[in-house]
């Protein structure tokens, strides 16, 4: 059988077939084709949906493979054999290497990865025996086949070669399947290189050859800038900071020293929706209530600052006070690389727990490299969560709300005394998902614009989540013991929606100042010993970090932060967008034109009178100088040289984020540190006492059971209307029914 193989084999490669070199490039090309899409659906979680999607996954292999296998087509003899055998063996060995990375931290290895010597030196190869799998190996089968062939000379040598000009016109395909492929990547999903904002996209799209060489020009690009910077390059940028920073309130300044910081990052949620109502009904009672507490500070006049990289860049203003930066996200490009001197790190270094909660994979704006860099010691994502394997857990972009804050509130309970959380949801994510149950529970908007709609539906969702987890803290104590800031992190409705904008606002037209207020989103901070109110101060999400500072008793006089104290009564209160545009109590610049802030009617520049101009060039000094200072810090890794005694620089081989290492240092943290709620509870969960509307939570006797009282309810109330009974199906946190539900 084997001699009939080989026979047929070198009948295949004899002239009377097809030139050997031809059959044998086909050949190779065709494997390496077929091992990269079945890895594409076996190893990697790319998320291919639709058939676009899946004809770019089948043709994005094809162009750098008949590129680098072209290049033999260039020589003669069996040398031209084996060039082509080496070709395909890098493109596996790079292809194997990631099936393993992957496995182990869900991401894609890059340059800076490779070179930083701890992420795959330290992390990957001490155990490698539990990683790679001995099917893994399949993937050098053919190679393998194709070398025994070659030294038994199965194989015929074209020894004339190939005419210089076939050569020349493969490696011209592979050049314009190139183009293609990108083309059609951009199609489907615009501004992919500029919004980088995951490997996984890249890969999906141009393929993992292609983001090889994606990640080469981008850390190319990175060590140019990188390289070039130097420690005096820092000095005038400490200088302007520290001319222009606003000092802190002595009123404020240390009064939360020591409490727990829950940080609530409210996905996509906009100011407009506090005390906001459809048909009568607000969208977010469990918000307002908290927003109008007597023991929260609300900002009214309080912004998004996010570029292109949106989430990420709230992010790193939130937990840095730099700004993102112009195209891409600062998260994936320098998030591996860079120093940062971050809130996480920066408490940690003073007693503090941190940890950050996600409930979608770990590699979205490259978080797990980046929480390393920032100095988190816990990054819960969605490995954590057995019940994110569900699909019905599942919408949109992650984990559902409810399911997720309830199951972290399992790990919070863990995490030793004082701590820094970071909470983020993503139900409230465009394009605003709903499931049959999120649709039953409040009304959606009838503006005719489907994504506009459904907006205020994800958004009572979210805020019903937000309201049991609020429950769950008071019950606890853990309310009465922290500091909590909720923030909304960019826009939800974009400008594109001008038309369902303008009716959510009851507007006939939509101006350019009313885009600028639409920019506004909730910053709220509460603690028992906080007197509450609306404050009317005029900031953004660079200036979050000072603030937290000011309340904690930290001192940054030495630190490298571009926002203001909020609290600070020499507050400039300058909001500086992504683009150069700008809002002050005054002046509001936007796409171009001027606004006046109070009453919204437009300033002609160039008929302004001379101290209108010569504010808003001042105006806009600031913050041209605002943000290429801070640019300069994040391309040129400025952190780097700063000496400051204070400040120990992280070392990102401390952490790691995978499942099992997480809850074993979890658990003896519970041993080393006993301050955590678990802890003083002696040992025992307080999950009992979270209490959720979720259905999804509950067991089946207890739906059963709830089903049945519902039941009885309907049969005795007879004049219930058809709305009541079916959105009594879950309630949300804020109604009386929510405490008597169920819970798991």
């Amino acid at each position: 059988m084997i001699r009939q193989l080989l026979i047929k084999t070198k009948y295949f490669f004899s002239k009377r077939q097809i030139r050997p070199l031809v059959a044998f490039f086909l050949i190779n090309l065709f494997f390496i084709e077929l091992k990269t899409v079945i890895e594409y659906f076996i190893s990697f979680n790319l998320g291919i949906t639709g058939t676009m999607q899946l004809l770019i996954a089948l043709l994005n292999p094809l162009p750098t493979a008949i590129i680098l296998l072209s290049l033999a087509l260039y020589f003669r003899g069996y040398l031209a054999y084996w060039i082509m055998i080496v070709m395909n063996f890098i493109q596996t060995i790079w292809l194997f290497a990631n099936m393993l990375y992957y496995r182990e931290f869900s991401d894609f290895l890059s340059l800076s990865i490779m070179s930083s010597g701890s992420s795959v030196g330290e992390n990957l190869s001490k155990s490698i025996a539990g990683i790679v799998h001995l099917s893994d190996f399949l993937v050098f089968l053919d190679i393998l086949v194709l070398i025994l062939l070659l030294l038994f000379r199965q194989i015929t040598s074209d020894k004339k070669g190939l005419r210089r000009r076939f050569a020349v016109l493969t490696s011209t395909l592979g050049l314009v399947l190139v183009f293609l492929v990108f083309g059609l990547a951009s199609a489907n999903r615009s501004g992919l290189l500029t919004r980088s904002f995951d490997n996984n996209y890249i890969v999906k799209y141009l393929g993992l050859n292609e983001y090889a060489a994606f990640n080469a020009v981008q850390t190319h690009n990175q060590a140019v800038s990188r390289d070039k910077a130097n420690a005096s390059e820092l000095k005038p940028i400490a200088k302007w900071i520290q001319k222009h920073r606003a000092p802190v309130n002595v009123k404020y300044f240390g009064i939360d020293k020591g409490r727990n910081v829950i940080v609530f990052h409210l996905e996509s949620f906009q100011q407009f929706l506090i005390d906001y109502r459809v048909n009568g009904r607000e969208v977010t009672p469990n918000l307002n209530k908290f927003f109008h507490d007597q023991h929260t500070l609300s900002f009214d006049n309080f912004y998004n600052q996010v570029g292109q990289g949106k989430t990420s860049d709230a992010e790193t203003m939130l937990d840095n006070s730099l700004f993102g930066l112009p195209s891409g996200s600062a998260m994936v490009k320098y998030g591996t690389s860079n120093v940062f001197q971050a809130a996480p790190a920066i408490l940690n270094q003073m007693g503090y727990t941190t940890a950050a909660f996600h409930g979608d994979v770990p590699t979205f704006w490259n978080r797990n490299n980046t929480y390393k860099s920032w100095g988190y010691n816990y990054f819960f994502s969605k490995q954590f969560y057995p019940q994110s394997t569900k699909s019905q857990n599942n919408v949109g972009y992650g984990m559902l709300d409810k399911i997720f804050l309830r199951d972290s509130a399992r790990y919070i309970q863990q995490l030793p005394q004082p701590f820094y959380a970071k909470i983020i949801t993503v139900t409230n994510h465009y394009p605003y998902e709903t499931n049959k149950e999120i649709a039953s529970q409040f009304p959606a908007t009838t503006t005719g614009d489907r994504t506009v709609d459904h907006y205020v539906q994800t958004a009572h969702y979210l805020d019903s989540a937000f309201g049991e987890f609020m429950n769950w803290m008071k019950a606890t104590g853990l309310y009465n013991n922290s500091l909590i800031y909720v923030y909304g992190d960019h826009y939800g409705i974009s400008e594109n929606h001008q038309p369902a904008i303008g009716q959510l606002l009851q507007k006939d037209r939509i101006t350019n100042y009313d885009l600028a207020q639409f920019q506004k989103v909730p910053f709220m901070i509460h603690a028992n010993n906080l007197a509450g109110g609306i404050n009317h101060t005029y900031g953004g999400e660079i200036d979050v970090l000072p603030t937290l500072f000011d309340l904690l008793g930290v001192p940054n006089d030495g630190t490298i932060q571009f926002g203001d104290d909020l609290l600070s009564d020499q507050n400039r209160q300058i909001v500086s967008f992504r683009n150069g545009d700008f809002v002050t109590p005054t002046i509001i610049k936007m796409n171009g034109s001027y606004w006046q802030t109070d009453n919204g009617r437009a300033i002609s520049y160039k008929n302004a009178s001379k101290k209108t101009k010569r504010f808003i060039d001042q105006t806009q000094n600031f913050v041209d100088q605002q943000l290429a200072y801070s640019d300069q810090v994040v391309s040129g890794d400025l952190l780097r040289f700063d000496k400051r005694n204070n400040f120990k620089k992280v070392d990102k081989k401390n952490y790691d984020y995978t499942l099992g290492p997480s809850l074993a240092s979890l658990k003896q943290a519970q041993i080393s540190n006993p301050s955590s709620l678990r802890t003083k509870n002696g040992g025992k969960s307080l999950l009992k006492l979270y209490k959720s509307s979720e259905v999804m939570l509950w067991s089946p006797s207890k739906i059963k059971k709830y089903l049945q009282r519902l039941a009885a309810e309907k049969t005795a109330s007879q004049g219930s209307n058809a709305d009541s009974s079916s959105s009594a199906s879950v309630q949300p946190a804020s109604s009386s029914s929510s405490s008597s539900a169920p819970t798991k």
